[in-house]
């Protein structure tokens, strides 16, 4: 079964929006949160504000523009898992093949700066990441055939969530998010007795 292309319509879309996103981050990182505006970023993707905003909800979700995909991606890696392949296992694939490229882009650090140093961004990044946990603590949910509040789905959903930052700033990232992942998997041994 082959999967038809994606139409020319959906790609221009697509593309108008990865500009649009690029020139944000792109002024962002140059003058500040603060100092750009949305004509600014409409004028440097050439487009006008309208179609900024047809793509964008304001200025905060122009940063975190991949934030939807990365969420789907999550669910994705759940509901989509090879057969007899568990959860963790399936998030411990994820995670590594995609929060390691991200880890390592040259504009990372850029990036975490814009974010830490902006009010709005910080409490705008904390609110999605809530949204991503209960996304996820849902889906692992409906996989295993729990209620939608189950505590251990839950639990299982906030501790995948914070693995890129209990592994940021490790020699050795790949090592790091595996050993976490271990732990979810195995229990909690000290390092010593592995």
């Amino acid at each position: 079964m082959t999967v038809s292309p994606v139409g020319r319509r959906e790609r221009k879309k697509a593309a108008t929006r990865q500009a649009i996103a690029d020139a944000a981050l792109r002024l962002f990182l140059e003058r500040g949160y603060d100092q750009v505006s949305i004509r600014d970023i409409a004028d440097a993707a050439d487009v006008s504000t309208t179609t900024v905003f047809k793509h964008f909800t304001g200025k905060e979700a122009l940063v975190f523009d991949q934030e939807q995909d990365r969420e789907a991606g999550l669910v994705a890696a759940v509901r989509q898992r090879a057969s007899g392949q568990s959860i963790p296992d399936a998030l411990r694939r994820h995670i590594l093949d995609t929060w390691l490229p991200i880890e390592t882009h040259p504009q990372r650090a850029g990036f975490t700066h814009l974010v830490d140093s902006t009010p709005e961004l910080r409490a705008y990044a904390e609110h999605m990441w809530t949204r991503h946990a209960h996304a996820l603590a849902a889906a692992i949910a409906d996989e295993v055939g729990a209620d939608r509040d189950d505590l251990a789905c839950a639990a299982l959903a906030r501790y995948v969530l914070e693995i890129p930052a209990l592994a940021r700033g490790r020699h050795d990232l790949q090592a790091a998010v595996e050993t976490i992942f271990d732990i979810l998997v195995h229990g909690w041994r000290p390092s010593a007795a592995r």
